[in-house]
């Protein structure tokens, strides 16, 4: 819907950010109605490990879970980067809590990284970000079961290790 005005024609919509921005650059004091509650944050994912048929290629067709898998969460969120590492269980999944120093304000700045494989013979792919690092995906709140505390919940991945295969 538009409206006619001295020979130009103006949208509601540019009607409407006009009325709202007015009301915001004349009321000083306002302040936002609501704030999202700082919570810790907790991060999961897993690693697999491709078969030799699809080195090289994105995907995780036939690939397996690694157990023992040592991932790494970054964070330059503070003057002193955070580094926290994960291990891998049996089904390839990991999961860690960050140091409290680390709210969910903050989470934009993290990132995972795949750091190292169980066995020499394997290399970090960059599939979803493994080698780059992959940022955090806000999945759900919950709370901490050693801590009692709230925490917010991400992923990242899924991440996964090419074998050194001979062609």
């Amino acid at each position: 819907m538009s409206l006619l005005l001295g020979g130009l024609q103006v949208s509601m919509l540019a009607q409407f950010y006009f009325f709202v921005d007015s009301r915001i650059s004349n009321d000083k004091t306002s302040q936002p109605s609501h704030s999202f509650p700082r919570s810790f944050l907790s991060v999961q994912g897993v690693v697999y490990t491709k078969s030799c048929k699809y080195a090289g290629v994105d995907t995780l067709l036939d690939a397996t879970p690694t157990l023992g898998a040592i991932v790494k969460l970054k964070c330059n969120n503070t003057i002193h980067p955070m580094i926290q590492d994960g291990q891998s269980d049996k089904n390839g999944y990991f999961y860690m809590e960050a140091p409290k120093s680390v709210t969910s304000f903050g989470a934009h700045k993290c990132k995972v990284f795949l750091y190292s494989a169980p066995n020499k013979d394997l290399n970090p792919s960059n599939l979803n970000g493994g080698v780059t690092g992959s940022p955090l995906k806000p999945e759900k709140s919950l709370v901490s079961q050693n801590h009692k505390l709230p925490f917010l919940l991400y992923s990242v991945g899924p991440f996964a290790f090419e074998p050194k295969c001979s062609h």
